[in-house]
């Protein structure tokens, strides 16, 4: 029988690459995100890619034979980079914006090399206590009282999805864990409340778990787009009049399109009441609470049974890092915790296993990022960077309401403006359509990138400061921008 080397020719080498390599590229690779920082001007913030443009750069078939990572750094620069929207630019306005920081990426660096699977204690007892130190360290920032437990999830949509999964396993009468939903005619519709301006995973989480969108129920909000309490006590007392079952409520602390806080202190009351589990979605505005003087937009969380925040989202953390809390943790672990014998370890009864919390058997280390971002800057200098960009959306809004032609049409109580452009005179279909143009011409410039959403049938921009390097100058230049583009439209109507 013929070799193998001398049917395939010259065996190839096994195993990894020699570390010279990883020194020689990883130097290169380091430059390049250094200049990459120092230097956002280089890149236009929103890819100017067109459908289908990087895939046709791309070879349709693997490689055969290695190729120099010289080579494919190179690529990466001249074919992957044109087709990226540079969330971590300073003049990133748009969603929520985000960043990675110095110590994040190092973090991220780490956590590749020692490729960890953060499942039980034993895979890695570092890692987990790590992560329940670092989450107990973001209970304190955040103010929050002793007895929250803590984990890190990827996303605000899984950590709300455990949430929702929790509270349906706080009804142990239902049994659903043995017997699930399916069939069952004395199970009553499960009902879960939240805002009309709520985020869309919790009808995600709905979807996912089999609650259906129907029994979603939508509550009515204010004139400043919080939920409001008495429609939601009356939406209760509805469904307990029709014999189904309230089973959980998601306040927001910083909807999804305004930011706005609803009520928690009369949400929890109510829910307290009718023994409805209360989870609060904080992944935006919850940061906030670990600057002193905004702690108070955390009011009344301590009342709930869950909460979840994101690193990722404005602690300048690395996607993905979602902090996911609950009071009681015995209760999500019996909604998930399952182990066959090739999970048995000798130490389970004295130590946490995060994998009986949730639906993943590996998990990634995300604690060492986030520790060492809490280090590399401490609490005062996160808190100082959270002031400075609510600052900065506070004269931004300022700017805009000194403008008779522009308005803003939401509360601002974070880093983000709702705004719009409202020349007197001009019906309401028009004003969209202006807005829409005016978004489009700020976005293809490059300089700075911004969102939109709709409020009240009314097409609104949207400015979120969140970006680590964002400075005063970044938000003036995308007034001006606004401003111009404003300008060009109006002399074509």
């Amino acid at each position: 029988m013929p070799s193998t080397e001398s049917v395939l020719g010259a065996a190839p080498r096994l195993g990894d690459l020699p570390t010279s390599e990883l020194l020689t590229h990883g130097h290169a690779a380091l430059e390049w995100i250094a200049r990459y920082l120092d230097h956002p001007e280089r890149v236009s913030v929103l890819s100017r890619a067109v459908p289908g443009e990087i895939r046709e750069m791309l070879p349709t078939s693997p490689p055969e034979q290695p190729e120099p990572l010289g080579d494919i750094l190179r690529d990466f620069e001249s074919q992957i980079v044109p087709g990226i929207t540079h969330w971590n630019h300073p003049g990133f306005f748009g969603y929520f914006a985000t960043s990675s920081s110095v110590p994040g990426i190092l973090g991220e660096l780490l956590v590749a090399a020692l490729d960890v699977k953060a499942m039980l204690w034993r895979t890695s007892p570092a890692a987990t206590e790590l992560e329940q130190v670092t989450t107990d360290w973001l209970r304190q920032m955040l103010g929050l009282p002793g007895g929250w437990f803590g984990l890190l999830n990827d996303t605000a949509s899984i950590s709300s999805m455990l949430a929702l999964a929790a509270a349906r396993e706080a009804r142990p009468e239902l049994d659903i864990r043995a017997r699930g939903m399916a069939g069952r005619s004395d199970l009553p519709a499960l009902r879960i409340y939240t805002s009309s301006h709520a985020h869309s995973s919790i009808d995600k989480a709905a979807l996912a778990l089999g609650f259906g969108l129907d029994n979603v129920v939508h509550i009515d909000v204010d004139a400043e787009f919080r939920m409001r309490a008495d429609a939601l006590a009356a939406a209760i007392a509805d469904d307990n009049a029709r014999g189904y079952l309230p089973l959980a409520c998601v306040a927001t602390v910083g909807t999804t399109s305004t930011t706005s806080i609803d009520p928690v202190p009369a949400i929890a009351e109510i829910c307290r009441r009718e023994s409805i589990w209360l989870h609060v979605d904080g992944a935006y505005g919850g940061i906030a609470a670990i600057v002193p003087e905004m702690r108070d937009v955390f009011a009344g969380v301590d009342h709930a049974d869950s909460l979840v925040v994101n690193p990722h989202k404005w602690l300048f953390t690395p996607f993905d890092c979602s902090a996911f809390f609950t009071t009681k943790p015995d209760v999500l672990a019996r909604a998930f915790s399952l182990v066959h014998e090739y999970l048995v370890t000798p130490e389970r009864e004295s130590v946490v296993d995060f994998m009986n919390y949730g639906v993943q058997l590996g998990r990634r280390f995300r604690a060492l990022k986030l520790w060492m971002v809490i280090r590399g800057f401490g609490t005062t200098g996160l808190a100082a960077r959270i002031r400075a960009h609510c600052a900065f959306a506070r004269d931004f809004a300022d700017w805009v309401r000194a403008e008779p032609e522009w308005e803003v049409v939401a509360p601002v109580p974070f880093s983000l403006v709702c705004f719009r452009y409202a020349p007197s005179g001009v019906h309401e279909e028009v004003l969209n359509e202006m807005n829409t143009r005016i978004l489009a011409m700020v976005n293809v410039g490059g300089e700075v990138f911004l969102s939109h959403t709709k409020l009240d049938g009314r097409y609104v921009l949207r400015l979120a400061v969140g970006n680590i390097r964002t400075e005063e100058r970044h938000v003036r230049r995308a007034w001006a921008i606004l401003q111009e583009s404003a300008t060009a439209q109006r002399r074509t109507c």
